[in-house]
């Protein structure tokens, strides 16, 4: 699933988006991720992939340590129902695996949800295929995605 990793790589280049890829062994979760990179799970942010009752999409960012809050999201977006797709969905929307999304290179351009808490940090994302992680600038990711940041955990 090179191709997935590549994609991505050529989106962040097209964006300007600078990205450090960091090749680690497989991990079964986040929090082993976060191990295998010297990281808390804080320092790790989900990329999760969100269908409105539209079957329109959007991308949350939400903190390794927090779950997402429907509540909150849906009233940022302005809507009354969100869902979290099946994996099988996930990945025909995206082109990636879950564990391994992210909104660059996605196959969607869907906007784009960030969590207040993860401004200002370096962060590490899914880089579209198993085994590799991208390391990122919150706030590089933000302004190239012109995401919308809101307390959405």
């Amino acid at each position: 699933m090179a191709d997935g990793r590549d994609r991505m790589l050529s989106d962040a280049a097209r964006r300007g988006l600078d990205i450090e890829l960091v090749e680690r062994p497989a991990a079964d979760s986040l929090e082993g991720a976060a191990a295998l990179l010297g990281l808390t799970p804080r320092d790790i942010v989900k990329t999760l992939v969100v269908r409105a009752h539209d079957g329109s999409y959007l991308f949350a960012l939400i903190p390794g340590d927090k779950q997402i809050s429907w509540p909150k999201l849906r009233a940022v977006v302005g809507v009354n129902k969100l869902a979290l797709p099946s994996p099988e969905l996930a990945l025909e929307a995206t082109g990636f695996e879950r564990g391994t999304i992210t909104p660059i290179g996605s196959l969607g351009d869907w906007p784009v949800y960030a969590d207040a808490s993860i401004v200002g940090a370096r962060i590490a994302l899914g880089a579209g295929e198993h085994g590799w992680s991208a390391f990122v600038d919150a706030d590089a990711l933000i302004a190239v995605y012109g995401a919308t940041v809101a307390d959405i955990s």
